[in-house]
């Protein structure tokens, strides 16, 4: 592995920072503007083994999805052009088999000396994971105290899951607009005012003592 770090407020050695990624649990990828493949950890050369999702062709990194390749290009392409982005960000993916997926992009901030988007520089990190949109079962109980159908409760969970309304629209199979419709009816529900409410709404009903049977106070906020 060569010297393929700049790296973000981090002052590690390719060596060291490759064996972090390695010791982590979902799929960890270094790429380059043009989306070569510098590194990945050992979760993300099972899901490129599974070709299901992912692929590594003669040392691209691509998707299975061609649409899905074309946005991981239009994000990379302006960030190894030294364009600055507000933090990661998340691109939903569907394997072959029809599980979704979830890449999120997190831009690296090279050395003031070197150009961010010269070979084998690192400009991005991706780390791929299944999205969870499967209801758990503990979320009956989110469910009864703000009286939700499945299909709200599903739109909640994959807001806090992978983020904005076009990001679950693309999560979910459905329309933009159709989203905006359950957005808003979850919204008069909990008494939500913003969609990062939902994020401490549902953390609220996932710890093992979360066992709620009456309806939280006004506005959403739980005990």
């Amino acid at each position: 592995m060569n010297a393929l770090f700049p790296l973000p407020l981090l002052s590690v050695d390719a060596a060291t920072f490759a064996d972090m990624l390695d010791g982590l649990e979902f799929g960890t990828y270094l790429v380059d503007a043009h989306a070569r493949l510098l590194h990945a950890n050992a979760a993300g050369r099972a899901i490129l083994a599974t070709c299901n999702v992912l692929l590594d062709i003669r040392g691209q990194l691509m998707a299975c999805d061609p649409a899905v390749s074309q946005t991981l290009r239009q994000v990379l392409a302006p960030i190894g052009g030294g364009d600055a982005y507000p933090g990661a960000i998340a691109i939903p993916m569907s394997g072959l088999d029809g599980d979704r997926y979830i890449a999120h992009v997190l831009p690296l901030r090279s050395a003031p000396h070197q150009c961010a988007g010269a070979a084998g520089t690192a400009v991005a990190a991706l780390f791929v994971r299944k999205a969870a949109l499967a209801i758990p079962t503990r979320s009956d109980a989110l469910r009864r105290a703000f009286k939700l159908t499945t299909t709200e409760l599903r739109v909640l969970l994959a807001i806090v899951e992978l983020g904005g309304v076009p990001q679950v629209a693309r999560g979910l199979g459905v329309a933009c607009s159709t989203v905006k419709t359950h957005l808003r009816r979850l919204f008069e529900k909990t008494g939500a005012t913003r969609q990062a409410d939902f994020v401490k709404l549902v953390a609220g009903y996932a710890t093992p003592l979360s066992d709620r049977r009456e309806s939280p106070p006004c506005h959403g906020a739980p005990r």
